[in-house]
């Protein structure tokens, strides 16, 4: 990873340097150590930001670092029960058909519960794939091998990926 990229980890880490340059800025009165302290809270705060963002266009979602991921299928599957079963209630209210509206309720919650369960399995899978690939990276670089820490950097990206798209759609659904 460059300094150029969105880094969780390198965020916490500015955030503390920022919190020690505060307290030495507080106690030397030194107003050019608590404007680096300022200074190093907001690159922290965009760093963090940079890290948890994600570009989603249906399925796909896409991060910063250049991480790639699709969504499981599930999640397709459940917004499209989610949103048949809205139109089925819908037309059951306004015609008066009680089968069709509790039809349309059923299929709805069957939808939300397809959809929660695609992005369960997304988050969880994108966090082993960080995992996977931030200790084979690590490994990889130790032994020499660039080609496999690249892979691994890829691997790691791409999990990344995978976990983003999940929060960002439980997110969504939850304001």
């Amino acid at each position: 990873m460059t300094d150029k990229e969105g880094s969780t980890g390198k965020s916490y880490i500015d955030s503390a340097i920022a919190a020690g340059q505060s307290v030495l800025g507080s106690i030397t009165g030194n107003p050019a150590d608590k404007n680096q302290a300022a200074d190093t809270k907001s690159k922290a705060a965009d760093e963090k930001d940079l890290s948890h963002s994600v570009g989603k266009v249906g399925p796909f979602a896409v991060t910063p670092q250049g991480g790639v991921s699709t969504d499981d299928p599930s999640r397709a599957e459940g917004s499209y029960n989610q949103t048949i079963g809205a139109a089925k209630e819908s037309l059951g209210g306004l015609l008066g058909a009680e089968g069709l509206k509790r039809e349309g309720q059923q299929q709805n919650a069957e939808g939300k519960g397809q959809e929660a369960e695609g992005q369960v399995k997304d988050y969880g899978s994108g966090i082993g794939e960080r995992v996977k690939g931030g200790a084979e990276g690590v490994y990889k670089g130790l032994v020499g091998d660039r080609e496999g820490e690249e892979k691994a950097r890829i691997r790691h990206d791409d999990g990344k990926a995978q976990q983003r798209s999940a929060e960002h759609d439980i997110i969504k659904q939850n304001q």
